[in-house]
């Protein structure tokens, strides 16, 4: 299967990475906004074509599937320019910045039938597929996730320390894994959900402090803090509250509440849960099916974040 991939930094590279180890996937163009830092990756990764237009790589490359790395800001758009040229679809969380837009994306995949999900990476890490397994089994039921999003980013740099070029948003992308994984976990939809937010950074323009909570329809609850103002451990933890056991995930890692390791190196394929998220995509095509974090899947969650957004704003 041949595959563009557009945005080569920080998530692009974890991306060309995990499709190294996957059989039968073949990137065969790079585009990004500097050509010579695009050609630079290029070669490390072996692509031979690249480019600064995706719609010029759309057009002179045979590529049947494409990966958005790029800015959350050009995600819903250039979605539905690749899939308007027949191209499959796997865009890096969040699927937009708006509910309008997210709502135009599936309108495109319903109307040209191709495979278009979302990188909701949550669904795909071994921590949170091990837990998965059990509550769809009946062996565990949520009673409340207890979720820390800690970044400390006071200056617009991106997950390598380098400088970006957009703005990135606690809100449309950090909350957007939580309140999708929430809804995914507890297997009921989110019925209340409620924010409320700090000062808007002077240069930033964004909120560098949030708290979300939300029920869902089974009653399961989630307290959700967001923060770029956290100097200390960085990342997303999640805590488990079940009727049958505590258990805290980060990323790929599982404890229990007592901090014991839990093995969950046999739930897949891999370790890396960007990988198994490749996987699935490229599996959804072959196969000719829906997969898991389609945008008809993902779209509740971002009908949840337009809701808070307009009880923040009002």
């Amino acid at each position: 299967m041949k595959v563009l991939l557009s945005g080569p930094g920080a998530f692009g590279i974890k991306h060309l990475d995990g499709i190294k180890n996957i059989d039968g996937v073949e990137v065969v163009s790079l585009v990004g906004r500097d050509l010579e830092k695009t050609r630079e990756v290029a070669r490390e990764y072996g692509i031979e074509h690249v480019a600064t237009d995706l719609g010029e790589a759309l057009e002179q490359t045979e590529a049947e599937a494409v990966i958005l790395c790029t800015p959350t800001q050009q995600h819903a758009a250039e979605s539905i320019q690749c899939m308007q040229a027949g191209k499959h679809v796997e865009v890096e969380i969040p699927l937009a910045d708006c509910w309008a837009d997210a709502e135009a994306v599936l309108k495109t995949q319903q109307e040209t039938g191709l495979v278009c999900m979302a990188g909701h990476t949550r669904r795909f890490n071994p921590s949170h597929q091990w837990l998965h397994k059990r509550i769809v089994a009946g062996e565990l039921n949520i009673q409340q996730m207890d979720v820390q999003t800690y970044f400390f980013r006071r200056k617009n740099i991106n997950a390598k320390g380098e400088p970006r070029s957009w703005t990135d948003h606690l809100l449309w992308h950090h909350a957007a894994h939580t309140v999708d994984l929430f809804a995914y976990q507890a297997g009921s939809p989110i019925v209340q959900a409620n924010a409320v937010q700090g000062p808007i950074h002077p240069e930033l323009g964004i909120a560098m402090d949030m708290s979300i909570q939300m029920k869902t329809g089974s009653g399961a609850i989630c307290t959700l803090s967001l923060s770029f103002n956290n100097d200390g451990p960085l990342g997303t933890f999640f805590r488990y509250i079940c009727d049958n056991g505590t258990y805290i995930a980060r990323y790929d890692d599982l404890v229990n509440g007592k901090e014991e390791p839990i093995d969950v190196s046999r739930v897949d394929l891999s370790m890396n849960g960007i990988e198994l998220q490749d996987r699935e995509f490229f599996a959804a095509i072959k196969e000719g099916r829906e997969p898991n974090s389609s945008v008809a899947s993902v779209l509740p969650c971002y009908k949840v974040l337009h809701d808070l957004e307009q009880q923040l704003a009002g």
